[in-house]
């Protein structure tokens, strides 16, 4: 099934070359050339998911992304011809949920794309299983609604973050690597790094912990990886997840 799909790139003929990829594959395609009007047109009509660039007149991608994300959760894959870590970190800490360096192959951007579409797709699918959520203490992951609360209070999540938490409570108090993280996320390629799950810990660490420099909830297990504490902190038999790791 297609999808709506929003390309943001202000080099006319890259946008157009983007376009007719994503419409052999039978998506639905609208190309803007600057910032502010990928802003326009997400507000207009929401996509199912965004390609954007970061060079771009008037309001550039970063900017677009961050206004973005205080306001919505559609996948954003970004496009860029910085090559650094940095600013790799930089896009996905703004929330970005994939990232990749011009020059790039199509083929392998078309790749990207449907990774994010069936990502996006499976967590909007219903689960017949009698007990899809999953809880660890007083976090709760809904898969079918895309949802996260934490003591009972909503948290926003982009779908990259949903990811790792989704993956981390399927098994609560199980150590899961960075590389286990990274591809549950993208699957290992030259663009992507393991500090790139570390910004989505950190990022999630904002939103489900009381004082996130002191994490209770998502805790590192050090030269291993992460996990999700499988008790409230705190619990009053006396035994805290601090102590997990």
């Amino acid at each position: 099934m297609g999808a709506y799909v929003l390309v943001a790139e202000d080099d006319v003929k890259q946008a157009e070359l983007i376009r007719r990829y994503l419409e052999r594959e039978g998506h639905d395609v609208v190309a803007v050339h600057d910032g502010r009007e990928a802003l326009d047109s997400v507000r207009r009509r929401a996509p199912d998911l965004l390609v954007l660039d970061v060079m771009m007149p008037r309001v550039d991608g970063l900017d677009v992304c961050r206004v973005l994300r205080a306001e919505s959760d559609i996948p954003v894959l970004m496009l860029t011809a910085r090559s650094t870590e940095d600013d790799l970190l930089l896009g996905l800490d703004l929330g970005a949920d994939d990232y990749m360096t011009k020059p790039y192959s199509p083929r392998v951007l078309m790749a990207r794309v449907r990774t994010l579409l069936r990502r996006t797709r499976t967590a909007a699918a219903p689960d017949l299983s009698p007990d899809p959520v999953l809880r660890a203490g007083g976090l709760v992951v809904d898969p079918n609604r895309h949802e996260v609360s934490v003591d009972g209070a909503r948290v926003e999540c982009t779908p990259g973050e949903f990811a790792v938490l989704e993956l981390l409570a399927t098994q609560p108090g199980r150590v899961f690597t960075r590389e286990q993280i990274l591809a549950r996320l993208h699957g290992f390629d030259r663009y992507i790094t393991s500090r790139t799950v570390d910004v989505h810990v950190m990022n999630l660490r904002r939103k489900i912990e009381p004082t996130p420099r002191r994490p209770v909830r998502l805790v590192t297990v050090y030269g291993v990886g992460y996990k999700l504490a499988d008790e409230t902190p705190g619990r009053p038999d006396g035994r805290d997840s601090r102590d997990a790791g």
